[in-house]
Protein backbone atom coordinates (compact mmCIF):
# COMPACT_ATOMS: atom_id res chain seq x y z
CA UNK A 1 0.00 0.00 0.00
CA UNK A 2 1.61 3.07 -1.32
CA UNK A 3 2.00 5.66 2.22
CA UNK A 4 -0.18 9.08 2.50
CA UNK A 5 2.94 11.15 1.79
CA UNK A 6 2.99 9.71 -2.04
CA UNK A 7 -0.05 11.76 -2.83
CA UNK A 8 0.34 15.18 -3.96
CA UNK A 9 -2.17 17.59 -2.25
CA UNK A 10 -4.31 18.91 -4.42
CA UNK A 11 -3.96 22.78 -5.01
CA UNK A 12 -7.03 25.20 -3.83
CA UNK A 13 -8.34 25.74 -7.70
CA UNK A 14 -9.59 29.19 -8.76
CA UNK A 15 -13.90 29.75 -8.55
CA UNK A 16 -14.98 29.67 -11.88
CA UNK A 17 -17.80 32.12 -13.00
CA UNK A 18 -21.24 31.47 -11.37
CA UNK A 19 -19.81 28.45 -9.12
CA UNK A 20 -20.39 29.04 -4.79
CA UNK A 21 -17.82 28.40 -2.50
CA UNK A 22 -19.66 25.29 -1.15
CA UNK A 23 -19.09 24.00 -4.72
CA UNK A 24 -15.51 24.66 -5.14
CA UNK A 25 -15.06 22.98 -1.75
CA UNK A 26 -17.06 19.52 -2.95
CA UNK A 27 -15.09 19.35 -6.57
CA UNK A 28 -11.58 19.68 -4.70
CA UNK A 29 -13.42 16.98 -2.35
CA UNK A 30 -14.13 15.12 -5.34
CA UNK A 31 -10.28 15.62 -6.66
CA UNK A 32 -8.85 14.87 -3.64
CA UNK A 33 -10.59 11.13 -3.18
CA UNK A 34 -9.64 10.28 -6.80
CA UNK A 35 -6.16 11.07 -6.28
CA UNK A 36 -5.91 9.08 -3.26
CA UNK A 37 -7.47 5.89 -5.11
CA UNK A 38 -5.43 6.67 -8.10
CA UNK A 39 -2.26 6.60 -6.47
CA UNK A 40 -3.07 3.03 -5.06
CA UNK A 41 -4.24 1.32 -8.83
CA UNK A 42 -8.12 1.11 -7.45
CA UNK A 43 -9.57 3.10 -10.48
CA UNK A 44 -7.95 1.69 -14.07
CA UNK A 45 -9.24 2.10 -17.72
CA UNK A 46 -11.25 5.29 -16.60
CA UNK A 47 -13.10 3.13 -13.78
CA UNK A 48 -14.43 4.46 -10.68
CA UNK A 49 -16.33 7.54 -9.34
CA UNK A 50 -16.28 10.25 -6.76
CA UNK A 51 -18.78 12.35 -5.65
CA UNK A 52 -19.40 14.96 -2.56
CA UNK A 53 -22.23 16.83 -1.48
CA UNK A 54 -22.65 20.47 -2.38
CA UNK A 55 -25.19 21.19 -0.03
CA UNK A 56 -29.29 19.86 0.53
CA UNK A 57 -29.76 20.04 -2.85
CA UNK A 58 -26.90 18.92 -4.96
CA UNK A 59 -23.87 16.84 -4.77
CA UNK A 60 -20.40 16.84 -7.73
CA UNK A 61 -19.72 13.87 -8.86
CA UNK A 62 -17.41 12.81 -11.71
CA UNK A 63 -17.97 12.79 -15.77
CA UNK A 64 -18.17 9.83 -17.61
CA UNK A 65 -15.49 8.55 -19.29
CA UNK A 66 -13.00 10.46 -17.40
CA UNK A 67 -9.15 9.34 -16.18
CA UNK A 68 -10.35 9.28 -12.15
CA UNK A 69 -6.84 9.03 -11.33
CA UNK A 70 -5.71 12.36 -13.59
CA UNK A 71 -9.21 14.28 -12.73
CA UNK A 72 -9.37 18.09 -13.39
CA UNK A 73 -11.85 20.39 -12.65
CA UNK A 74 -13.73 20.39 -16.03
CA UNK A 75 -14.27 16.52 -15.18
CA UNK A 76 -16.34 17.25 -12.23
CA UNK A 77 -20.05 18.05 -13.18
CA UNK A 78 -22.80 19.55 -10.22
CA UNK A 79 -25.90 17.55 -10.75
CA UNK A 80 -29.54 18.65 -8.38
CA UNK A 81 -30.81 15.56 -6.23
CA UNK A 82 -34.23 16.16 -7.09
CA UNK A 83 -33.29 16.11 -11.25
CA UNK A 84 -29.63 14.78 -11.48
CA UNK A 85 -29.97 13.88 -15.23
CA UNK A 86 -27.09 15.57 -17.08
CA UNK A 87 -25.77 14.91 -20.58
CA UNK A 88 -22.27 13.98 -18.78
CA UNK A 89 -23.29 12.00 -16.39
CA UNK A 90 -22.22 8.35 -15.71
CA UNK A 91 -24.92 5.44 -15.76
CA UNK A 92 -23.72 5.03 -12.15
CA UNK A 93 -24.44 8.52 -10.76
CA UNK A 94 -28.22 7.39 -10.40
CA UNK A 95 -26.38 4.83 -7.25
CA UNK A 96 -24.66 7.92 -5.52
CA UNK A 97 -28.05 10.03 -5.92
CA UNK A 98 -30.08 7.46 -4.22
CA UNK A 99 -27.46 7.22 -0.96
CA UNK A 100 -27.50 11.33 -0.77
CA UNK A 101 -31.66 11.22 -1.04
CA UNK A 102 -31.85 8.66 1.57
CA UNK A 103 -29.03 9.14 4.45
CA UNK A 104 -28.38 13.21 4.58
CA UNK A 105 -25.54 12.99 6.68
CA UNK A 106 -23.56 10.86 4.04
CA UNK A 107 -21.60 13.69 2.87
CA UNK A 108 -19.22 12.24 0.04
CA UNK A 109 -19.29 8.65 -2.13
CA UNK A 110 -16.34 6.96 -3.50
CA UNK A 111 -16.53 4.38 -5.81
CA UNK A 112 -13.43 2.19 -7.18
CA UNK A 113 -12.55 -0.89 -8.76
CA UNK A 114 -10.10 -2.78 -6.58
CA UNK A 115 -8.44 -6.37 -7.69
CA UNK A 116 -9.44 -7.49 -4.14
CA UNK A 117 -12.94 -5.90 -4.10
CA UNK A 118 -13.71 -7.56 -7.53
CA UNK A 119 -12.80 -11.13 -6.83
CA UNK A 120 -14.46 -11.27 -3.57
CA UNK A 121 -17.51 -10.16 -4.58
CA UNK A 122 -17.60 -12.71 -7.15
CA UNK A 123 -16.22 -15.24 -5.21
CA UNK A 124 -19.20 -14.59 -2.16
CA UNK A 125 -22.40 -13.19 -4.49
CA UNK A 126 -23.91 -16.61 -3.62
CA UNK A 127 -24.19 -15.64 -0.17
CA UNK A 128 -24.89 -11.33 -0.49
CA UNK A 129 -21.80 -10.42 1.71
CA UNK A 130 -18.06 -10.99 2.34
CA UNK A 131 -17.48 -11.79 6.01
CA UNK A 132 -14.63 -9.57 7.41
CA UNK A 133 -13.97 -10.52 11.15
CA UNK A 134 -10.59 -10.65 13.31
CA UNK A 135 -8.57 -7.64 11.95
CA UNK A 136 -7.80 -4.90 14.18
CA UNK A 137 -8.30 -2.23 11.31
CA UNK A 138 -12.05 -2.73 11.25
CA UNK A 139 -12.23 -0.55 14.28
CA UNK A 140 -11.45 2.29 11.65
CA UNK A 141 -14.83 2.26 10.11
CA UNK A 142 -17.32 4.38 12.59
CA UNK A 143 -19.03 2.63 15.13
CA UNK A 144 -16.54 -0.32 15.04
CA UNK A 145 -15.30 -1.06 18.60
CA UNK A 146 -13.45 -4.22 18.29
CA UNK A 147 -12.08 -6.56 15.77
CA UNK A 148 -14.16 -9.55 16.99
CA UNK A 149 -17.53 -8.20 15.58
CA UNK A 150 -18.13 -9.73 12.50
CA UNK A 151 -18.82 -7.37 9.35
CA UNK A 152 -20.75 -8.37 6.15
CA UNK A 153 -20.11 -5.89 3.35
CA UNK A 154 -23.60 -6.66 1.54
CA UNK A 155 -22.79 -7.85 -2.38
CA UNK A 156 -25.51 -7.08 -4.53
CA UNK A 157 -25.63 -8.70 -8.36
CA UNK A 158 -24.01 -6.06 -10.77
CA UNK A 159 -26.76 -4.49 -13.37
CA UNK A 160 -26.93 -2.21 -16.03
CA UNK A 161 -30.22 -1.25 -15.08
CA UNK A 162 -29.94 1.65 -11.80
CA UNK A 163 -33.39 1.64 -11.67
CA UNK A 164 -33.99 -1.85 -10.26
CA UNK A 165 -30.67 -1.45 -9.03
CA UNK A 166 -30.75 1.14 -6.63
CA UNK A 167 -33.71 0.25 -4.64
CA UNK A 168 -32.38 -2.88 -4.52
CA UNK A 169 -29.17 -1.55 -2.60
CA UNK A 170 -31.76 1.08 -0.77
CA UNK A 171 -34.21 -1.86 0.63
CA UNK A 172 -31.14 -3.89 2.00
CA UNK A 173 -29.45 -1.01 3.33
CA UNK A 174 -32.31 -0.33 5.82
CA UNK A 175 -31.85 3.10 8.20
CA UNK A 176 -29.07 2.30 9.44
CA UNK A 177 -25.89 0.59 7.58
CA UNK A 178 -23.58 -1.65 9.61
CA UNK A 179 -20.82 -1.15 7.08
CA UNK A 180 -20.10 2.05 5.31
CA UNK A 181 -20.04 0.22 2.12
CA UNK A 182 -21.51 -2.72 -0.45
CA UNK A 183 -20.13 -4.53 -3.43
CA UNK A 184 -21.41 -5.51 -6.71
CA UNK A 185 -20.46 -8.85 -7.61
CA UNK A 186 -17.03 -8.43 -10.53
CA UNK A 187 -17.35 -4.26 -10.21
CA UNK A 188 -16.03 -2.77 -7.05
CA UNK A 189 -16.68 -0.86 -3.80
CA UNK A 190 -18.60 1.70 -3.05
CA UNK A 191 -17.98 3.68 0.45
CA UNK A 192 -18.80 6.95 2.02
CA UNK A 193 -18.94 9.32 5.38
CA UNK A 194 -20.36 11.93 6.99
CA UNK A 195 -17.41 14.00 5.99
CA UNK A 196 -14.85 13.35 2.52
CA UNK A 197 -11.89 12.48 5.35
CA UNK A 198 -14.48 9.82 6.58
CA UNK A 199 -15.48 8.74 3.50
CA UNK A 200 -11.48 8.34 2.29
CA UNK A 201 -10.69 6.66 5.49
CA UNK A 202 -13.61 3.93 5.14
CA UNK A 203 -12.82 3.69 1.40
CA UNK A 204 -8.96 2.36 2.40
CA UNK A 205 -10.17 0.70 5.75
CA UNK A 206 -12.17 -1.22 3.42
CA UNK A 207 -10.03 -1.87 0.41
CA UNK A 208 -7.34 -3.09 2.75
CA UNK A 209 -9.64 -5.60 4.80
CA UNK A 210 -10.58 -7.07 1.75
CA UNK A 211 -7.25 -7.34 0.20
CA UNK A 212 -6.44 -8.83 4.09
CA UNK A 213 -9.21 -11.70 3.40
CA UNK A 214 -8.40 -12.17 -0.32
CA UNK A 215 -4.90 -13.00 1.05
CA UNK A 216 -6.09 -14.89 4.15
CA UNK A 217 -8.34 -16.97 2.10
CA UNK A 218 -5.07 -17.77 -0.54
CA UNK A 219 -3.11 -19.50 2.40
CA UNK A 220 -6.07 -21.67 3.81
CA UNK A 221 -5.00 -25.09 2.50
Amino acid sequence: MAPTSDILPISPLARLPGSTAAQDAAVTSVLEGAAFAGARGWVPATSGNFSARVDADSVAITATGTDKARLTRDNIIIVQLENPAHPRASAEAPLHVDLYRAFPEIAAIFHVHSPAATLLSLADAGRGAVRIQGFELQKALAGVKTHEVALDIPVFANSQDMAVLGPQVLARLGDAPAVPGYLLAGHGLYAWGRTPAEARRHLEALEVLLGFEFERRRLQP
